[in-house]
């Protein structure tokens, strides 16, 4: 693809961004001990741990590999985000609230609690790699993909160090709390500079392209495909998908990390169901503007690029500088909470449990250290990633065989009091290999199916080895349960106190209103 030559104002709005974005994340940092450097003091309300949640899920799978699979197949993609805001209300209703009173750093420390230290140690390890070769290196290698576009001469991996470098500047010194507070303000660029963009198809014939689409019947406006579509056929939306959800939105320390700094489990709970409602709107601000440059830029050869070009073709100066900047602010935003939770997962999963004598200023100091080698890691893995096709399937793949022996720890954790260490262990552990083997093999073992309807077997086998193995090994002891297991006595008391509670106070009808809202889109795009 040519070049896209921008004006000195352009520039110079992306400039003053960064800078400012620097300023504010050095200024609002915290990291006088380990509770304010990872967790940010646990003091965040519901509204900036929703945008927060939000600003880190928009990572460069979502902005920019939805916008290019909306780009290439329609709007099915949307299914993953429909999804994901369902296993966010089970998420808020059910693991929030256990996750938050047991007073955890990690989400693998949450197994630790819940079974034994084998189980952490495993999970943490994963979520580390995942977080490395996937999230950072993938927000990277997006990244550079813009700056090509400006400066096709540029080397690839010069642009993804300086990137590297910007998020670093202001992550590796200030911790949680700066990232959580450079992205309330990428947050609010990303929504305005996407609104901006959305406004910008529809007045280029966009309304009447779409309007077409649905009076023929075109597939790229329905939600639910035949079983034999490539991109998300309709099981894969019951059987697939909630399991990468839950993986993602539960058990994914960038994002839950966000959710551990509320100040209650009520803001937190309340800052999952904000996230929900922005993660709705995905569908306007992304996919749409997928689907309209199919009419616009025909012809796109990596649909990738999609959304960065119709943003350099279609906004006019001054506007687009700002949604450049948007561009740039979603992408900086999930580094830096990558950054960060993986620092956390090597510090206080790891370097504590080996130097249990380190005070809290060491354990930052070793945080700082870690998210500077990741960094630089990533950096230097993000052009492989060029190799793979796109984003999104180099993510969404690579996931749906990583996330079911997870999920299915968790869940029979939560959900099951017989459930003890050796059996998740053995889960986690037998998972792993025959994902492997999966990976390896997976046409000589399936054929041709979509890995949506792959998922099902491994989470079924993993579910099936844990209980399976727990029943040779005694019951886990009682304080192996506390605020680690559901209960339905519990429920039901909340249930009660909740019914004094204002209705727009009571995070229960939040949380209905986006299931009837999922609903409706769903069947609107049937």
């Amino acid at each position: 693809m040519n070049s896209i030559a921008i004006n000195f104002v352009d520039c110079a709005i992306i400039i003053l961004y960064l800078i400012f974005i620097i300023w504010w994340g050095l200024r609002n940092g915290k990291s006088s001990d380990a509770g304010s450097y990872f967790l940010a003091g646990r003091t965040m309300p519901w509204w900036i741990v929703g945008l927060s949640l939000f600003a880190a899920s928009i990572s460069s799978t979502t902005l920019i590999g939805q916008s290019g699979d909306a780009y290439h197949t329609g709007v099915a993609v949307f299914n993953y985000n429909l999804t994901g805001v369902v296993v966010m209300v089970f998420f808020a209703t059910f693991l929030l609230p256990l996750y938050i009173r047991s007073g955890i750093f990690t989400i693998p420390e949450f197994l630790e609690r819940r079974f034994d230290k084998r189980s952490r140690y495993y999970f943490s390890g994963i979520c580390i790699v995942g977080n490395i070769f996937l999230d950072a290196a993938g927000a990277l290698y997006a990244a550079a993909l813009i700056i090509k576009l400006l400066f096709p001469e540029a080397d690839l991996q010069l642009i993804i160090i300086i990137f590297a470098v910007l998020a670093a500047s202001y992550t590796i010194p200030g911790g949680l709390s700066s990232a959580i507070n450079a992205e309330l303000i990428q947050a609010v660029i990303l929504i305005v500079g996407s609104v901006i963009l959305t406004g910008a198809c529809f007045a280029n014939g966009g309304f009447d392209y779409l309007a077409s689409l649905f009076e023929s019947g075109d597939m790229s406006v329905r939600l639910i495909r035949p079983l034999t579509d490539t991109a998300t056929p309709w099981l894969g939306l019951i059987v697939g998908m909630p399991v990468l959800g839950i993986y993602f939105w539960a058990n994914n320390q960038t994002l839950v990390q966000r959710v551990l700094s509320a100040r209650s489990v009520d803001e937190g709970r309340k800052g999952v169901m904000f996230a929900g409602a922005l993660t709705l709107a995905t569908l306007f601000i992304i996919v749409f503007p997928g689907v309209i440059a199919r009419h616009l830029f025909s012809g796109i050869e990596k649909p990738d690029m999609i959304y960065p070009t119709m943003v350099l073709r279609l906004l006019p100066t001054g506007l687009l500088g700002i949604m450049l900047s948007a561009l740039l602010a979603a992408l900086t935003s999930t580094l830096s909470a990558i950054l960060n939770s993986t620092s956390t997962l090597f510090t206080m999963d790891f370097y504590a449990k080996i130097d249990k004598r380190a005070d809290e200023r060491k354990l930052v100091r070793v945080g700082k250290l870690a998210s500077l080698v990741i960094i630089v890691i990533a950096a230097l893995w993000a052009p492989q990633i060029g190799r793979f096709g796109s984003l999104l399937k180099y993510y969404q793949e690579m996931l749906s065989y990583i996330a079911p022996p997870v999920v299915a720890a968790f869940l029979m954790g939560v959900f099951s009091r017989r459930a003890n260490g050796r059996g998740a262990f053995a889960g986690l552990i037998a998972g792993l290999v025959v994902a492997a083997a999966m990976l390896l093999w997976r046409t000589e073992i399936f054929g041709g199916m979509h890995f949506l309807l792959i998922v099902p077997f491994l989470l079924v086998f993993s579910l099936s080895v844990i209980w399976a193995v727990s029943r040779t090994a005694p019951a886990p002891q009682p304080d192996k349960l506390i605020d680690t297991t559901f209960s339905a006595a519990d429920f039901r008391a909340e249930t009660r106190s909740l019914a004094e509670v204002s209705w727009w106070r009571n995070y229960r009808v939040w949380g209905g209103v986006l299931l009837v809202l999922c609903m409706l889109i769903l069947i609107i795009f049937r």
